[in-house]
């Protein structure tokens, strides 16, 4: 089936190309980080997580959010979601990969992640974010491929896929409830001291993931033959609507504990995003387009009439998008290291190297996922002819 992806017209072609030179400069990037060290990027001894592990909780949720069609679809029978369930697990498998490859490039020193592999320790976290991102993978590349295989052919997938699925449902919670975990058991980090963290997550995830499988959709829909259904969009929107005034609400819970209980290491993270603290205030514009975007996106999405105009739900969709990615993937992580131990502010500002690191990262995920449609479509296209051919 793989070769699908190798025909295609001048656009796909400069589509891939323009990916896979993105993706050669990022990889020119490393080589010099790999080199120099992580000296090149914008960490410090006060900072030592930065753009690279953001995006990676980021992605995580993008990764975590195939779930939201795959339980309506496998465990209600909701056939309206039936022609993309796949592309939220190819969505899925593109994303875990993104997800790998930074925790790759914050390594620093690739031949670290064998201390994981080889000395391998349960009571860890990371280790257990290892393994159900690596599961994750898995399962929904097998799932995915194995189902389009024998759609190719033209039989049912065997009863052993859905089994699989009905592992992966709750597996998908647990990516991003471990990720959650890595934030959350850090009793040092304020900020990130919460018990709702995982929920945050989940919610942020709901949102973020959906929104950004129903623009592919819009895309596909726009330039490919692939058409998914007006029902299916709306259905997903109501998805993305609901879990994103979840999401909401979980971040104004903090922000009342925080005032409310007028606790200095609960405040001042919040005042560092929205206000600044000493000076300090370069994720102020970032937080403050979030909430904007955040109450746009909601408010788009509430009115039924206005969700069903296309280029309105197109708006709401990306709003919901980048001010998760502004929150999860800049605030949440760059803001939970504000103050240091000793109470000082300092700033972390990425450099160009780190950039365009994260350019070709993104760039190699995009491939990835560029690839995987192409063969959906690929497939879907011959078994529609397939149906139309014996009866012409």
């Amino acid at each position: 089936m793989l070769e699908k992806a190798l025909r295609g017209s001048k656009g796909y072609y400069a589509w891939v190309g323009l990916l896979i030179i993105l993706a050669v400069v990022g990889l020119t990037a490393y080589l010099k980080q790999f080199d120099y060290g992580l000296g090149v990027t914008g960490l410090s001894r006060d900072v030592s997580w930065g753009l690279y592990i953001s995006q990676f909780t980021f992605m995580v949720g993008v990764a975590a959010s195939a779930v939201m069609v795959a339980i309506p679809y496998y465990l209600h029978d909701y056939k309206t979601f039936g022609k993309i369930v796949i592309l939220g697990e190819f969505l899925a498998v593109a994303a875990v990969i993104v997800c790998i490859l930074f925790i790759f490039v914050d390594l620093g020193q690739p031949t670290r992640l064998l201390n994981i592999i080889l000395h391998p320790s349960p009571r860890s976290i990371m280790f257990w974010d290892m393994c159900v991102l690596l599961g994750y993978l898995l399962l929904n590349f097998i799932i995915g491929w194995t189902v389009l295989g024998y759609e190719k052919k033209g039989f049912p997938a065997p009863r052993w896929v859905k089994i699989l699925t009905y592992i992966a449902i709750p597996w998908a919670i647990s990516i991003h409830t471990v990720t959650a975990f890595l934030y959350a058991g850090l009793p040092g980090r304020a900020y990130w001291l919460t018990a709702i963290m995982a929920a945050r997550f989940l919610s942020s995830a709901f949102a973020a993931g959906p929104a950004l499988l129903i623009l592919l959709c819009l895309i596909l829909r726009r330039f490919t033959s692939f058409k998914t259904s007006n029902q299916a969009i709306q259905s997903l929107a109501v998805i993305v609507t609901y879990a994103m005034i979840a999401n909401v609400f979980f971040f104004m819970l903090e922000v009342f504990t925080a005032f409310y209980s007028n606790i200095p290491g609960h405040m001042v993270t919040l005042q560092y995003l929205f206000a600044g603290l000493n000076g300090s205030n370069n994720l102020v514009p970032f937080m403050w387009i979030a909430a904007i975007l955040a109450f746009l996106g909601i408010i788009l999405l509430l009115i039924p009439r206005v969700r069903r105009n296309e280029k309105a739900l197109i708006l709401a969709l990306i709003s919901v998008f980048i001010a998760t990615w502004l929150d999860k993937g800049i605030g949440l992580v760059l803001g939970g290291f504000v103050p240091n131990a000793f109470g000082l502010v300092t700033e972390y500002v990425p450099t160009v190297t780190e950039l365009t690191i994260i350019m070709g990262v993104y760039a190699i995920g995009l491939l990835t996922l560029t690839i995987l449609y192409k063969v959906v479509i690929g497939v879907r296209e011959q078994t529609e002819v397939g149906d139309i051919s014996p009866g012409v």
